[in-house]
């Protein structure tokens, strides 16, 4: 997103004598929110857009100027996706699949290629271009806070062949290992578990309540109810209370990626 529509609004909003957090609370907003659009990371809905045209008296400029996103995801993720980048915290449960923003250039395109109706080789590359695009927050030392429930199922099945699955999870090996994130396997032994019915990402910010992200066959939700995300949360934090430990979770993180590098 190019930062001139965030310039403008934070000239408009400075020659109007007002702070990012004066224009958040007149606009209903957050300043978090505020200060991510003036810096071109986040492109503000159609109603953030009315409101903000409406307490700085710009006629419709911000809502008809809003500038186009071409990251390359499914409608139902965009909300999440936006929030993704703006997050302290992501706390994600995977039940198929490595998570998005862990995974690797081959291991996406591995699972990008397996979608029905099949994608062009053009369309495949923008996907796995946006997809390595998020992971890009993990680049940051300290922010956001990453944990992954895996379901034991994630390290079985074999996506892309067993040198893209090495090659995977020797980059969550990795992560780990330099502290980056905390990875915590769901064992088949446990049976059933509280988040079995499909992907999960509970996001943490510094000054807005947190929401939950849950996605099944071609459908995914934004959570923003408290009570939704309290539930949410509490099974999260079940399943976590019987996953394995973090050193026993990474010692099978580790065979798991000798075993498909020596596989026949």
């Amino acid at each position: 997103m190019t930062s001139t529509y965030g310039d403008w609004l934070k000239q408009t909003r400075e020659t109007a004598g007002l702070t990012q957090q004066e224009l958040a609370d007149a606009a209903v907003m957050t300043r978090s929110h505020i200060s991510h659009i003036e810096a071109g990371r986040r492109v503000p809905t159609k109603e953030d857009a009315r409101r903000l045209d409406r307490v700085l008296n710009t006629g419709n400029v911000l809502s008809s100027f809003l500038p186009a996103e071409d990251a390359a995801v499914a409608d139902y993720f965009e909300a999440a996706r936006l929030l993704e980048q703006q997050a302290v915290m992501i706390r994600e449960f995977a039940l198929s699949f490595v998570p998005g923003i862990l995974q690797t250039e081959r291991y996406a395109r591995a699972v990008l290629g397996t979608s029905f109706p099949p994608v062009g080789e053009q369309e495949c590359d923008r996907l796995v271009v946006t997809r390595l695009e998020r992971a890009k927050i993990l680049t940051d030392p300290v922010s956001p806070v990453v944990w992954v429930l895996l379901d034991e199922a994630v390290l079985r099945r074999v996506v892309g062949g067993p040198d893209v699955m090495a090659e995977q999870f020797r980059h969550l090996v990795h992560l780990v290992e330099s502290e980056r994130v905390r990875v915590h396997v769901v064992p088949f032994a446990l049976g059933s578990h509280p988040l079995m019915e499909g992907m999960l990402s509970i996001m943490s910010f510094e000054d807005q309540p947190p929401v939950a992200y849950s996605e099944g066959f071609h459908m995914g939700k934004l959570h923003d109810s408290p009570s939704v995300v309290r539930e949410l949360d509490h099974r999260y934090a079940l399943a976590l209370s019987d996953a394995m430990p973090l050193t026993e979770s990474l010692a099978l993180l580790r065979a798991t990626a000798k075993g498909y590098e020596h596989h026949d």
